[in-house]
């Protein structure tokens, strides 16, 4: 049975290209681990107003990659046997991955809990937004890498319950199974904003086209984090090759 790793981070913003790690968190079954990191830029106040991560807290931090724990990190994280976990993982292990790190194996909590959702009943996979709807009960605070961890974890272990319920696999396959599934874009299926908030993909395709032309144009000009819906409208445009 492979090692998961449940891990998160902070950064000084959500664009991968130009953001910086200033707080890293993981677990597993024998560890936990939080630390915070001076970033390459300044941590601006719009981030330390989500994070409450603030420049002076890591004044004489050192940087990510030039910390003692760094090596110990990449080595965990990128053997073959391990299973880093992270909700919209796409965004942290670019993140990480700008530092060299890049794992072997990775499941993502939010495109494994879009596939579970095959009603459409859930209106958004935000991980705050999940621990609340599935009435996860824990003492974490949200936007702090380690609270989000914590949750993280609870709602890995829901998701891999319903799997092995559902579709009958044991935890082994179940594994195998989220880690195929965050391998590749989610397919979303309905809007939760906009003029067709409560509408299917699939209703919007056949009477307003050009709504999701104009949308994939935007999706495009910032593709940054926009893999899943990139895929979703080329799919009901029929652009995929």
């Amino acid at each position: 049975m492979k090692k998961i790793i449940f891990f998160d981070t902070e950064t000084t913003g959500n664009e991968p290209i130009k953001d910086f790690v200033c707080q890293l968190a993981y677990k597993t079954t024998d560890a936990t681990f939080c630390e915070l990191y001076k970033p390459l830029i300044p941590i601006p106040p719009e981030a330390s107003a989500i994070t409450h991560i603030t420049n002076k807290m890591v004044a004489d931090k050192k940087a990510f990659k030039e910390s003692d724990n760094y090596g110990a990190i990449k080595l965990l994280f990128e053997d073959p046997n391990s299973v880093v976990v992270a909700h919209n993982a796409k965004f942290d292990l670019a993140i990480i991955g700008k530092e060299g790190i890049v794992p072997a194996n990775f499941i993502c909590t939010l495109r494994v809990a879009r596939a579970l959702d095959k009603d459409n009943v859930i209106p958004q996979y935000k991980l705050q937004y999940l621990r609340y709807y599935l009435d996860i009960e824990i003492e974490a605070e949200a936007h702090d890498a380690l609270g989000d961890v914590l949750v993280l974890e609870k709602l890995y272990e829901r998701l891999l319950a319903k799997m092995i319920k559902e579709d009958g696999l044991t935890e082994e396959k179940a594994v195998e199974k989220m880690i195929d599934i965050s391998s590749r874009p989610s397919l979303m299926n309905i809007f939760n904003f906009g003029k067709h908030n409560g509408k299917t993909l699939a209703e919007v395709a056949g009477i307003d086209r050009g709504y999701l032309e104009w949308m994939l144009a935007q999706k495009e000009l910032n593709p940054d984090n926009e893999e899943d819906w990139i895929y979703t409208l080329k799919h009901y445009l029929g652009k995929l090759v």
